[in-house]
């Protein structure tokens, strides 16, 4: 392995069957991201033999609504290669001399998850989230970050690239006179993240599926193609609409494999609570079960979360609220407590209703 790093190799068939275990749906994005996981470090393997291979760094930018896992793939294929990993908020970053965090200090993240070894953290994997903030429409709510924003990408080119940077060794800002940490992004993939919330009417616009006052007919038909576009227009997105958006074209060609995620249905709701082997059901099963109780979920229960999470619409993440909020009541009455025999506690529509706070009321 490169520099004795250690690190797992697997093709993309094994990432993906190994992404299936974890995530649920989202098949187009699993196999984008477990081709270009695979071709980065398979890459590097080559690199070893033949330095002066022409095969150059592809960073992945991936774009779709929040809470429908983006950062759960990246997080998952990473550990499942044993790389160090990262997310970055783009949110706090800002230009040298503005206040904020320094680019580099997404850098420092990640070698301090490497455990501050520099060969290690060489090889890894940084996500950089709300990617979509740093464009101009995405910074037009905060009037300082359009500049900002901008600035930002430009900054974020090199590091993203390839290029030898000079890192703070205490996380902060630089300064003068300030002793560097140096790391080579060469062999670093770089992943891009974020929502890009209004740019579906932009690739509408462009593909001439956008609704045009006094044209529509009523009993007008659309297309195959018509209808897939107004369900997933992210799945169309292309350069063109990213510049549109606000992302300057030199930050948006270091980033030229493009993929997305899609919006989770009610279906993919229910799956998700209770198939991932991770999923927050399986993990209150598992802790319940050192008090002797047994949980089970009724199909009605499942409906009735799934149902109220995607009213709420903010993804996998409002799963995670709903069931949290509901067994805190269960676990503050039941736990702790010796049991000769098991207990069964059935969650059920009713039981979810009586259990969860208040504040979910509006959406059932």
């Amino acid at each position: 392995m490169p520099n004795g790093f250690e690190f797992n190799f697997y093709s993309p068939k094994e990432i993906k069957e190994h992404l299936d275990e974890y995530i649920i749906g989202q098949e187009e994005a699993k196999k984008v991201l477990s081709v270009a996981v695979y071709n980065h470090y398979k890459r590097i393997i080559l690199r070893e033999t033949d330095p002066e291979a022409p095969v150059d760094k592809s960073n992945v930018l991936i774009a779709g609504p929040t809470g429908c896992g983006k950062s759960a793939m990246i997080r998952c294929i990473s550990e499942y290669l044993g790389v160090p990993f990262y997310i970055a908020d783009a949110t706090t970053l800002t230009q040298a001399g503005y206040v904020g965090d320094d680019v580099e200090s997404i850098l420092s993240g990640l070698i301090r998850n490497a455990g501050w070894n520099i060969p290690s953290a060489q090889y890894g994997i940084v996500a950089i989230d709300e990617i979509d903030k740093l464009s101009k429409r995405g910074a037009s709510e905060h009037i300082s970050r359009d500049v900002v924003g901008e600035g930002v990408q430009q900054a974020l080119l090199k590091m993203v690239e390839g290029s030898v940077i000079g890192v703070p060794p205490q996380e902060g800002r630089k300064h003068p006179e300030q002793q560097l940490i140096y790391i080579d992004t060469s062999d670093i993939l770089f992943i891009g993240m974020g929502a890009f919330s209004g740019i579906e009417d932009d690739i509408k616009s462009r593909l001439g599926t956008e609704q045009k006052i006094g044209f529509a007919q009523p009993n007008e038909k659309k297309s195959k193609k018509d209808k897939n576009i107004e369900e997933n227009p992210f799945e169309y997105m292309c350069q063109e609409d990213l510049m549109a958006y606000g992302m300057i074209p030199e930050f948006i060609g270091r980033f030229p494999i493009i993929t997305n995620v899609n919006a989770l249905s009610k279906d993919d709701l229910k799956k998700i609570l209770i198939e991932p082997k991770n999923s927050i059901f399986n993990q209150y099963k598992t802790l319940m079960a050192l008090d002797n109780i047994e949980l089970k979920f009724t199909d009605k229960g499942l409906d009735f979360v799934a149902k109220v999470v995607e009213k709420i619409g903010t993804g996998a993440r409002g799963l995670k609220s709903l069931i949290e909020s509901c067994m805190n009541e269960l676990v503050f009455e039941y736990s702790g407590v010796e049991r000769k025999e098991p207990m069964v506690i059935e969650i059920t529509d009713k039981l979810i209703k009586k259990k969860i706070s208040n504040r979910f009321s509006e959406y059932f």
